[in-house]
C-alpha cells in the first residue's frame, strides 16, 4: 500500500509516518517516486501507536522496543537457516546434533 493508504489504516498524518521512518521503526520500499508499505508495516505501527498512545512509552523506549523486534526476527531467521541445514546432514550427524542440544538449558 501506498502512503496515503497506511496513514489512512492507521489514522496518522503526513509528518508522524515521515518520523517514524526518519526514525527507523519503518523501512518502506520504495516504488517509482513513492513509498510502499507491507503488511508488517501495518503491525509495526499499531505497535508504535499503542506502545506511544495507550502505553505512554517516549521515543527512546520506542526505539529499544522496535530494535528488540529486529533482532528477534534475526534469530529467527538464522535459526530457520540452522534448522535447514541441519536436515541436509545424514542421520547420524542430526542425532550428534539433537544430542548435543539436549544440555543446553531450556526455561
Amino acid at each position: 500500500m501506498d502512503d496515503h493508504e497506511f496513514r489512512l489504516c492507521l489514522k496518522i498524518d503526513v509528518v508522524q509516518l515521515n518520523f517514524w521512518v526518519e526514525r527507523g521503526w519503518l523501512i518502506p520500499e520504495m516504488a517509482g517516486e513513492g513509498r510502499q508499505f507491507r503488511e508488517a508495516d501495518v503491525a509495526r505501527g499499531r505497535l508504535i501507536l499503542d506502545l506511544m498512545g495507550n502505553m505512554g512509552v517516549n521515543e527512546a523506549g520506542v526505539d529499544v522496543v522496535m530494535d528488540l523486534i529486529d533482532q528477534l526476527y534475526g534469530i529467527r531467521g538464522t535459526m530457520g537457516k540452522l534448522v535447514t541445514a541441519i536436515g541436509r546432514q545424514d542421520r547420524q550427524v542430526q542425532q550428534r546434533l539433537v544430542e548435543s542440544l539436549e544440555d543446553i538449558d531450556r526455561f
